[in-house]
């Protein structure tokens, strides 16, 4: 039997078709008979980028951003909600607080601003000002739209290097597909709310991009900004650590190579880093956040939460208290959320030789994360953070099931998001 290695490069695609042919299936390619293939790690390349399709896909993004902010103002004409408050329900709440009002001056055991990374609501002040400017509102108003304007704009930078990630990885057509399933993702939500999510993943997304073309300070740079905007983001260390020492391994320890890589995983430590030196100027602790995080909202990493989830669902499903009789959705969403989690994982694997080591690291340690949580299941804004598992699925899906993959997103994107904007039913 003879054996052959994986081609380094695969063929190149054309860029004149149509951006609609990219949503048809791919055509299956057929290995001639009695060939072993030797799997070998394809290093992403640069791939020419078609323009209609990123115009197609931002397109698409900015009508979804639309259909939500549509959904939001009429959920608050006919529930009679404040529109903005519906924007900034849940954790945005906390974001536009610390914001305006800052941080305590001393470590609290309760629920504060204490409990937040700074990145986002710093960028949300400094716009503040310019809305407040131009338009001549309160602090509260405007501190909303600029979290929602850096949000949406965010996004829009996310689903575009999603767009060209899956482009390197594998080819446009998965490129595109998933750009759209980015987009159509319930997840993606918190592009159209004050959440740091749309600072995060762009940061996060952008850090991968780099190391795949070993621009070093880029991606340290990236980094560093992404560990000051939420704990998700202390992942991006592990990812740059990881890239730098493939690079090593693969390069010789040289000094000249160790100087040019080891810029990443130092500089990706600076958000941290800084955040922790401010708490410990400002509150007298370094662990302040960690200290409201853990005993104001009870977060803590357990490996048996998605078992704990599982049995507080059971008890509210066969043992309802009369004066509460519905269930909590929060539950429900996060075990399917599990569930659906694992699946991804699954395609994650079977993509291992094509998808880069640093966008493994950063899917597994998102994935760590949302399985061992205590306080924030495997929801949708945990399964769109680790994106490369959505892209894994926009690898695989094809024909009937991707069609039926994007309606069946695009209807939860909507329904759960109406949940999400009212009162306190569903966290995104």
């Amino acid at each position: 039997m003879e054996t052959i290695p994986e081609r380094l490069e695969p063929e190149p695609q054309p860029l004149e078709r149509s951006t609609l042919d990219l949503l048809a299936p791919d055509t299956a390619t057929i290995d001639p008979p009695a060939v072993t293939r030797v799997r070998t790690r394809r290093r992403p390349r640069a791939v020419a980028v078609s323009r209609t399709d990123v115009i197609a896909l931002l397109a698409v993004y900015f009508a979804t951003r639309g259909v939500l902010l549509l959904a939001a103002y009429l959920l608050s004409s006919f529930g009679h909600h404040n529109f903005l408050h519906e924007l900034a329900n849940w954790d945005g709440l906390w974001y536009r607080e610390v914001a305006n009002q800052g941080y305590l001056h001393h470590p609290s055991d309760a629920q504060t601003t204490l409990g937040f990374f700074p990145l986002y609501p710093l960028a949300i002040w400094m716009l503040s000002q310019v809305v407040m400017l131009v338009t001549v509102h309160d602090a509260i108003w405007s501190a909303t739209v600029a979290g929602v304007l850096i949000s949406t704009a965010g996004g829009a930078v996310a689903t575009y290097l999603v767009y060209r990630l899956a482009t390197d990885w594998w080819n446009r057509r998965v490129g595109f597909r998933a750009g759209v399933l980015f987009v159509l993702f319930p997840g993606s939500v918190v592009f159209s709310m004050v959440y740091s999510e749309g600072l995060l993943l762009p940061l996060a997304a952008g850090c991968l991009f780099a190391l795949g073309r070993k621009r070093w300070l880029l991606a340290g740079v990236l980094a560093g900004f992404g560990t000051a905007v939420q704990p998700a983001g202390i992942v991006l260390v592990f990812v740059c650590a990881a890239a730098a020492l493939i690079e090593l391994r693969r390069s010789g320890w040289t000094p000249a190579v160790l100087r040019k890589v080891i810029v990443a995983p130092v500089l990706s430590l600076a958000g941290i880093s800084a955040f922790a030196l401010f708490l410990w100027f400002w509150t007298g602790t370094p662990f302040a956040n960690y200290r409201a995080q853990h005993h104001g909202w009870g977060e803590k990493t357990d490996a048996f939460a998605i078992g704990h989830l599982t049995s507080k669902l059971l008890r509210e499903l066969f043992h309802r208290v009369p004066h509460e009789p519905t269930v909590d959705l929060n539950l429900v969403v996060g075990l399917i959320g599990a569930v659906l989690l694992v699946v991804m994982l699954v395609l994650v694997y079977r993509q291992r030789h094509s998808i880069p080591p640093a966008a493994l690291v950063w899917t597994g340690g998102v994935s760590f994360l949302a399985l061992t949580s205590e306080f924030v299941p495997p929801n949708p804004r945990m399964l769109i953070t680790a994106f490369p598992a959505l892209m894994a699925v926009a690898r695989y899906a094809r024909g009937r099931t991707w069609r039926l993959l994007l309606w069946t997103n695009g209807v939860l994107l909507v329904v759960l998001s109406v949940l999400t904007f009212y009162g306190t039913t569903l966290r995104p």
